[in-house]
């Protein structure tokens, strides 16, 4: 009778729990070549709170966007640069609150999880699809209209599509996939009317 792999809620909360600096690089340390989808995870887990950010998570989106072309050119491991690899995630205050919060979000998503059409995952082309949808998630979340919210849905359909490949899960995957085709169009619509009125008041 095999034994059932470490669900990725338990692993989170180990690393989180764990000693050391808790830090993009520590993530790469710890979880591998599933580095990709937990940082994507984590990055885009900001943005996805309902909250509106005024621009401050664009660097975290802009890590998004490098780490998801790394992973459409085939690399598998992560490259990061040393001064990105010491960005603090936990250890203490509001990041440790944040990603306890990750961590619950991941658990209730496991409960209902299984693994459905493991076959779509885990191989070249499958990659390079997973890492173009968190391009196009993370851009719009990068081009919503500050202090308007409209970043949080493209956000959390990175998050969940992310989610859903970890736990190779094609249900949520699709639920993330449309969240965030939802989000993109608000993004879209709402946005341009909001820099017509600018426009109009000007």
């Amino acid at each position: 009778m095999g034994i059932d792999p470490p669900k990725l809620s338990n692993e989170l909360e180990h690393w989180q729990a764990g000693e050391g600096d808790k830090t993009l690089g520590s993530i790469i340390d710890v979880f591998g070549e599933k580095s990709f989808a937990v940082l994507f995870v984590v990055l885009m887990g900001v943005p996805a709170l309902p909250l509106p950010t005024g621009g401050a998570t664009h660097v975290l989106e802009v890590v998004t966007v490098l780490l998801a072309l790394e992973l459409c050119v085939g690399r598998d491991k992560v490259w990061l640069p040393q001064r990105w690899c010491r960005l603090e995630l936990g250890g203490g205050g509001k990041r440790q609150g944040f990603v306890e919060r990750l961590i619950r979000l991941i658990r209730w998503l496991e409960r209902f999880s299984r693994p459905r059409a493991r076959f779509l995952f885990d191989h070249r082309v499958s990659k390079l699809v997973f890492g173009v949808l968190v391009i196009v998630g993370a851009v719009a979340a990068f081009v919503a209209p500050p202090f308007s919210g409209l970043d949080t849905l493209p956000a959390l359909g990175v998050v969940l599509l992310s989610i859903g490949v970890l736990l190779e899960d094609v249900v949520i995957v699709a639920v993330g996939l449309a969240v965030g085709a939802g989000g993109i169009a608000l993004v879209f619509v709402l946005g341009r009317a909001a820099i017509r009125g600018i426009g109009e008041l000007v």
